[in-house]
């Protein structure tokens, strides 16, 4: 009796056993199953990522695409060089497939805070050209030290790095780094060349913007308190912007740093836009009208004068002088020169919608191209700041006035009517160079895209030239890895879609 009892006992011990290793069996098979499920779902979101990616990808390509279309479409209608200002269903969540596209943009008019997202093209024209210190380092130096963030040292290492001599007191630290390299001795390529330079640290280079963007995101540090972006260098400095020296015929332009009595092609530009009469009076304004014999004519000093704010045609002004020579029954031959269309406008007597007229067929240079001026109409305070020998409350008043009077922007020869007689030695310095223009030629299209989802978050920077007479991408960046760069709002918009 008692061995049929442990006979069973064993048996049940035995079913007991089977049960225990069939339960651990079962478990280490769905743990398995779950663990490869898990591992399924995981690739399969990565997958889906890659996927958005991959359409945010096309959508940008399909973005530049569209731009160079545009930019195509605009020179063909005979308004090359005039910034391409783009409707928000251009350039805000644009649909592309299933993925949408953002340009970000910047709004010069408007102080830099933490403000709303800016969408549209960027005019490279609107910042300061770091290659002009190869043309006119000392013009350079005298704007470029005035910008936001800038040191001595790191203008004296932009003056050095361009100088074809290979001299200049920071040549000898690159040779001192590890790795070393050498001082380009060249002009810059692209302004990333800056974080190469001496004294270029980040701090100084892209400021409160680590994202560059353009505005205060939550997660950048607003190191001074003040509730307002102060972004670095990059902000405000190009080295693309530049002008084609011919106009949109193919001719040549005027060129006005040297000119002489009956000026040919000068008379032939007025006498075609105002008639003779109106361009002999012209003439005679800018001491340029021929002379009769019997006597001399010294139209002015042929040294330097200056300007301030002096009614137009009243006598020589600016930089630019007028000379006369002649003797008894010797016709006079009266030369003038002028350092900038400015110049030329104050003299000449014309009025704006006159010099709006002919100011794009005025030259200070003979080259293939025009390059460093600024686009007054765009460019923002800080840089206009620069350009007025750090004159903030005249730069402020520019874009004050260009915000009041829209219409008004046609050519350069508003900036006096803004300025007036308030700011008499601005404008002296405005006209002392060629530095101010109202066309633009280069365009930076920041784009942002996000594929199907709102995943897929990509970004890439192109820069687009029309200088040459068709669009043309002359530079690329990819930007992804600076992080999200549609500011909070866009962010929430996005949220809220998806939550509905």
């Amino acid at each position: 009796m008692r061995a049929c009892v442990q006979q069973k006992s064993r048996h049940c011990a035995r079913r007991g056993s089977v049960l225990v290793i069939v339960l651990w069996i079962a478990f280490g098979l769905v743990s398995l199953a779950l663990y490869f499920a898990n591992s399924m779902n995981f690739e399969l979101r990565a997958s889906d990522n890659r996927v958005c990616a991959q359409a945010a990808d096309q959508a940008i390509e399909g973005a530049a695409r569209y731009l160079n279309y545009l930019l195509t479409q605009q020179i063909a209608n005979g308004s090359n060089g005039v910034f391409l200002s783009l409707d928000d269903s251009l350039c805000k969540a644009v649909p592309v497939g299933e993925a949408h596209y953002w340009l970000i943009g910047r709004d010069t008019n408007a102080p830099v805070g933490p403000g709303r997202m800016c969408f549209g093209l960027v005019d490279e024209a609107s910042k300061l050209n770091l290659n002009l210190a190869a043309s006119n380092p000392l013009v350079a130096s005298n704007q470029l030290i005035w910008l936001p963030r800038m040191t001595v040292d790191l203008t004296q290492a932009i003056l050095d790095w361009v100088n074809t001599n290979g001299t200049g007191p920071t040549v000898s630290y690159y040779a001192m780094q590890q790795p070393s390299y050498q001082c380009k001795c060249e002009p810059f390529e692209t302004v990333d060349e800056l974080r190469l330079l001496y004294a270029a640290d980040m701090d100084t280079l892209v400021g409160e913007d680590a994202n560059r963007n353009g505005i205060l995101d939550p997660n950048e540090t607003d190191d001074n308190q003040n509730g307002m972006l102060d972004p670095g260098i990059l902000e405000y400095v190009t080295v693309y912007s530049r002008e084609p020296n011919t106009n949109s015929d193919g001719s040549a332009k005027v060129d006005i740093s040297s000119l002489t009595s009956g000026s040919a092609p000068l008379n032939s530009l007025l006498q075609t836009n105002f008639g003779t009469t109106r361009a002999n009076e012209i003439m005679l304004s800018l001491g340029l009208a021929s002379v009769g014999g019997g006597g001399s004519r010294t139209g002015g000093s042929s040294g330097v004068g200056t300007s301030g704010a002096a009614p137009r045609g009243g006598g020589p002004s600016g930089i630019g002088g007028m000379s006369g020579v002649g003797g008894s029954g010797t016709p006079a031959v009266a030369s003038a020169s002028f350092a900038s269309p400015l110049q030329f406008y104050v003299k000449s007597g014309m009025t704006a919608t006159e010099f709006a007229l002919v100011a794009t067929n005025l030259t200070t240079t003979n080259g293939s191209y025009i390059t460093g001026r600024v686009n007054v109409n765009t460019a923002s305070a800080a840089v206009l700041t620069c350009l007025l020998q750090n004159d903030l409350a005249a730069a402020q008043q520019l874009v004050s006035y260009r915000q009041a009077n829209p219409n008004n922007l046609t050519s350069i020869a508003w900036v006096i009517d803004a300025l007036g007689s308030n700011y008499a030695t601005d404008l002296q310095a405005l006209e002392a160079g060629d530095y101010i223009t109202t066309q633009s030629y280069q365009f930076t299209a920041d784009i942002v895209a996000l594929g199907p989802y709102n995943r897929g978050y990509r970004r890439a920077k192109f820069v687009f030239d029309t200088s040459s007479g068709a669009p043309k991408i002359v530079y690329r960046q990819d930007l992804t890895h600076l992080g999200w760069a549609l500011g909070k709002e866009v962010r929430q918009s996005l949220l809220a879609a998806k939550g509905t």
